[in-house]
């Protein structure tokens, strides 16, 4: 679920116990619940829910619990999430975005802010950290999906700006505006996708020595284990 950190690939690599799968799949739930709420229940008619039940597909969530939290959206009519940024420096000044989906704003902001304080970090204003990031539509894909060469020749032919290759996975870049379309076009010839998401990518960047990176990963993990945070995106660099 976080962002553009380097901190996504730390945390894979530190596994997923039960209790992490299980935060996991809360979150991926809510956000699943309030795309069905807000749109047509028929992914195919409703691209945040398609893209967060492949997403839900990609954490491997049973089928079981993606349709109870469809279902919900219905039964749950009088509960109203709000999605909330905060923007913040972390440890070693890094620059922090933490993007919420929350029924209660007053213990969001309240929990948020005591996060960022014991880390001796400091809560800003809207605007006080995102001017470090560029906002970008971002879709991210399995490399044994596709090919390094046809996923590059499928998203210059869908009107991507730019396709990166990562260890891992193939990662797509767009506008805001057009990571819908770009998608249905890929979806033409990929069936399954990591994630679909509106993200925040760093312009700059702050490298964290190998010395001082506990401090910073445990400063991500406290916020990862809140409840109500969905998404965290930070510019800092980790040095091996």
């Amino acid at each position: 679920m976080a962002g553009h950190s380097h901190w996504a690939g730390i945390k894979h690599k530190k596994g997923k116990a039960d209790k992490q799968r299980s935060k996991i799949f809360s979150k991926l739930s809510k956000e699943i619940t309030v795309a069905a709420k807000l749109g047509d229940k028929d992914p195919n008619m409703n691209p945040r829910l398609r893209s967060a039940i492949q997403a839900a597909r990609s954490a491997n969530m049973p089928k079981d619990n993606i349709e109870r939290a469809i279902d919900r959206s219905s039964v749950s009519a009088e509960l109203n999430y709000e999605n909330l940024r905060y923007e913040g420096f972390g440890p070693e000044k890094v620059a922090v975005i933490v993007e919420t989906l929350t029924d209660n704003k007053n213990r969001t902001a309240s929990n948020v802010r005591t996060i960022f304080q014991k880390a001796g970090g400091s809560l800003g204003t809207q605007g006080s950290a995102s001017h470090n990031f560029n906002q970008l539509g971002v879709i991210k894909i399995d490399k044994k999906e596709i090919s390094d060469e046809r996923i590059f020749e499928l998203a210059t032919e869908a009107g991507a700006d730019e396709c990166k290759t990562n260890e891992d996975f193939h990662e797509i870049q767009c506008s805001v505006n057009e990571i819908y379309n770009v998608k249905k076009e890929l979806e033409k010839e990929v069936n399954n996708f990591i994630s679909t998401d509106i993200e925040w990518v760093p312009v700059n960047s702050v490298e964290i020595s190998k010395e001082k990176n506990e401090d910073l990963i445990n400063f991500f993990v406290t916020l990862e284990e809140n409840d109500d945070v969905q998404n965290i995106y930070s510019n800092a660099v980790f040095i091996k």
